[in-house]
Formats: C-alpha cells, sequence, structure tokens
C-alpha cells in the first residue's frame, strides 16, 4: 500500500550538508500496524512527514497504492505529539468535527460521525469540556478521534502517547490497539520506547543512529494480542535493544 523507495532526506546546516538518512526502502502492508523505531536524530519522524506530504523527499520517492505522494491528502491522517494541537476555543465535540465542517458535511451527518468517534475514544459525557479542562490524555483521545472521524485510510502518529505519564500512556496503547482492531486501518507509529512498540505492531523497523541513519532491522511481532509488559517478550526486547546499539549501521 505504502513504498518508500532510495528514499534520501539532506540539509543545509550552518551552510553544511547533513543528510539525515538516504537510500532507504520500506514497504507497509494494507492494514499493518508498523512501529518505526530508533534514536533520537535519526529521521523518524522527517520518514512520517514525507508521507504526510509535510515535507519532500530529498531523492527517491514515497508513493500510496503506486501514487507519488507531493502534498498532503484526505487519505493520511495525523496525530501529533504534542496534545495542543487542539483549537483551545472549541470544546470536545467542535474540534472533533471541525474537518467534516470545512467540508460541508450536513450537521445532521456531522453529529452521528462526531458521537461515533467520541464514544470510541472514551469521551462520552465530556463532550462540553474545552482542552483545558482535559487531561493530557484526554486531549490526545480527542486529537484521535478527530483524525479519525475524517475517516483516512492512514493513520500517522507521531509519538502520540511521549508526553503521557506512564499509566495513562499503557490505557492509551489499549485503547489504540483496539481501535485499530475495529477499524483495521493502516498504521505508521513512529516511537522511540521498545515496550511501546512490541505492545502495538504487527512489525517494527529499526532505525540506525544519524547522520545517514539507514534500516538497522526489522523484526515481525508474531505475539498473540491483548499483550502484557512482561518477561515473555524479553526475547524480542533483547534483539530490538541491539539494533539500536550506536554502533548499528
Amino acid at each position: 500500500m505504502i513504498s518508500f523507495t532510495n528514499v534520501a532526506k539532506r540539509f543545509v546546516v550552518d551552510g553544511n550538508p547533513y543528510v539525515v538518512f538516504e537510500d532507504v526502502s520500506l514497504d507497509i502492508r494494507e492494514g499493518e500496524f508498523l512501529c518505526l523505531l530508533g534514536p533520537s536524530g535519526c529521521g523518524k519522524s522527517t520518514f512520517l512527514n514525507m508521507l504526510a506530504g509535510f515535507e519532500p523527499a530529498s531523492a527517491g520517492s514515497v508513493s500510496v497504492r503506486g501514487q507519488v505522494v507531493t502534498d498532503t491528502g484526505k487519505d493520511r491522517g495525523v496525530v501529533f505529539q504534542a496534545s495542543d494541537a487542539l483549537f483551545d476555543w472549541l470544546d470536545v465535540t467542535a474540534n472533533v468535527e471541525l474537518a467534516l465542517k470545512v467540508k460541508r458535511v450536513p450537521r445532521e451527518q456531522r453529529a452521528v460521525i462526531r458521537d461515533k468517534f467520541v464514544k470510541l475514544v472514551g469521551l462520552s459525557g465530556q463532550e462540553k469540556k474545552y482542552p483545558s479542562q482535559l487531561s493530557g490524555g484526554m486531549r490526545q483521545r480527542v486529537q484521535l478521534a478527530r483524525v479519525l472521524a475524517n475517516d483516512p485510510e492512514i493513520l500517522l502518529m507521531d509519538e502520540p502517547f511521549g508526553a503521557l505519564d506512564a499509566q495513562t500512556r499503557r490505557l492509551m496503547q489499549n485503547e489504540l490497539v483496539g481501535i485499530w482492531g475495529e477499524s483495521r486501518k493502516t498504521v505508521l507509529f513512529i516511537t522511540h520506547d521498545i515496550d511501546e512498540a512490541i505492545i502495538l505492531a504487527d512489525r517494527i523497523v529499526v532505525m540506525s543512529k544519524g547522520p545517514r541513519a539507514k534500516i538497522a532491522a526489522t523484526y515481525e511481532v508474531d505475539l498473540p494480542r491483548p499483550r502484557e509488559h512482561g518477561t515473555q517478550y524479553m526475547a524480542l526486547w533483547n534483539d530490538v535493544n541491539r539494533s539500536l546499539a550506536p554502533t548499528a549501521h
């Protein structure tokens, strides 16, 4: 469904060229939950941003169903790490249905879609609250509901739970797995947390340390769901951790 073909990203930093990654190729299957894991600075977010259409590749191509990505599109929805991606002056319902309103979806239809996803992410009863009245986990739920209400084929998630406390993060991981199990959308999830990747992913792709990062290793996660943190996954954890070693290129 998604193909990164010989992709590179280069910047100029203080007048000097900087190669984030180069010659990276990766295919993502339809309906797959793929976690992209790697150390800070390896280009994980840049990788996601190219698929989102936020920035171009310096070389190579990114395509969805054979069409090269040149811009943003309604087939791709992005959930950012920061919960301040919400509009503070809009309540939960208005935030969730904003894109539908922009697309001029009729009011009655908007309400049905909005209510479905507010319920799906566990926010029933919170509809009239504003972002400032919600916890960090609740704000992330609103952001996820807003993206899902727009019904993209692909969910792009850039460390969306990174700023949450451990307990809330665990709840959100379980919530996301449940939503994915129901919708079977294709998910590209960025994380630096091995435990999170094992809990969530069908497949884990590990990037090496930048600059000139590469794909260091790929792991199929053939483990039953739901998954809990525990020693039964330690062998996989150790393998992934070794792939993240600073010398892995």
